[in-house]
């Protein structure tokens, strides 16, 4: 009797494979507008369960919450539509003050009164976004939707998440609830945990950079500080000491600190395109510094540091690199 054939494919089948998680860290091609991006997703109805909105200025934040109203509006596209009813639920209203520790203020605040869209970002004195603000988000996540079938919550000051609020982040990005989307908001996506901006369709700004990013046209304080990084190389200890102590205090002190590593940064980067448009290629101890600067940034954002140390070390990283530009055999570069 002839053996019974197996169906086609039956023979030696593998189980199905996991479908690979989205290529978060690529982020969109260079040049795509994050705004239109943004809205194509809603479009086609391809929605990840996490996003990070990365850049300079108020560009990420005002994305991230058109995106989050888009998402739960009614309407016809393009959303947010602005006529529907969860649109007007969502429209701007007189923002609430969080309070970190949830004694003076909530943990977090609704979007517009949408029940659904939900809002988190430092309190007004914290240094920090707590983790008790990214538990109590957890939980209103947990719950179903109030209206329709999506929530979303937008994390601004991500880059301000401690490890301990990141890990617990973590938790909510690795297994999401049904019809929920996470926005993380950053100024710079460096102090994020490598494994948090793994798990996110990372959607960077670009700011259109000027020829040198510390020009004429910048601000009077960033061009003042640029001025007083390039003196470093004839600073002693003390006057760098002192320098350093201007960044004293908690959050005052943190946001200053993150100021001037942005500049010192720039500064560094325009340091380096001059010399080597100069035919100096020994730039070794720049980029040694610019590393420094990468690390006091991440200091700063994940491990609470005190803003007053993580300024010495990095004022002392541009310091030692003009010092040892000097010693060198070659000439001195002209903005040292």
């Amino acid at each position: 009797m002839a053996a019974r054939r197996k169906p086609p494919g039956a023979r030696g089948a593998k189980p199905a494979a996991k479908p690979a998680p989205p290529a978060a860290a690529a982020g969109p091609p260079p040049g795509d507008d994050p705004d239109g991006l943004l809205a194509r997703a809603v479009g086609s109805g391809r929605i990840h369960s996490a996003y990070l909105l990365s850049g300079p200025g108020p560009g990420p934040r005002g994305a991230a919450l058109r995106f989050a109203r888009a998402l739960v509006c009614e309407g016809e596209m393009p959303r947010p539509c602005e006529r529907c009813s969860a649109c007007r639920r969502s429209a701007p209203r007189e923002e609430i003050a969080l309070d970190g520790a949830g004694k003076s203020g909530p943990l977090y605040r609704h979007v517009g009164d949408h029940p659904d869209l939900l809002f988190v970002e430092r309190g007004a004195g914290d240094t920090r976004v707590r983790i008790a603000q990214i538990r109590a988000l957890q939980a209103r996540l947990c719950l179903r939707a109030n209206e329709g079938e999506r929530k979303a919550a937008i994390i601004a000051d991500a880059e301000w998440l401690n490890q301990e609020a990141q890990n617990a982040l973590l938790r909510l990005l690795e297994e999401p609830p049904p019809g929920t989307t996470v926005i993380l908001v950053a100024a710079s996506a460096a102090g994020l945990l490598a494994t948090v901006r793994s798990r996110c369709q990372r959607i960077p700004f670009r700011p259109s950079r000027p020829e040198r990013l510390v020009g004429e046209d910048a601000p009077e304080p960033v061009r003042e500080a640029a001025r007083r990084l390039a003196q470093l190389g004839d600073a002693s200890l003390a006057d760098v000491l002192d320098w350093a102590e201007e960044y004293r205090g908690g959050r005052t002190g943190a946001v200053a600190v993150a100021g001037l590593l942005e500049t010192a940064t720039a500064w560094l980067r325009d340091r380096v395109v001059d010399r080597v448009r100069a035919g100096d290629r020994d730039v070794a101890g720049d980029l040694d510094a610019f590393a420094t600067l990468h690390a006091c940034r991440q200091s700063l954002a994940q491990r609470n540091a005190n803003p007053q140390m993580v300024a010495e070390r990095a004022l002392l990283a541009v310091r030692e690199t003009l010092r040892a530009e000097r010693a060198a055999p070659h000439a001195a570069h002209p903005n040292a």
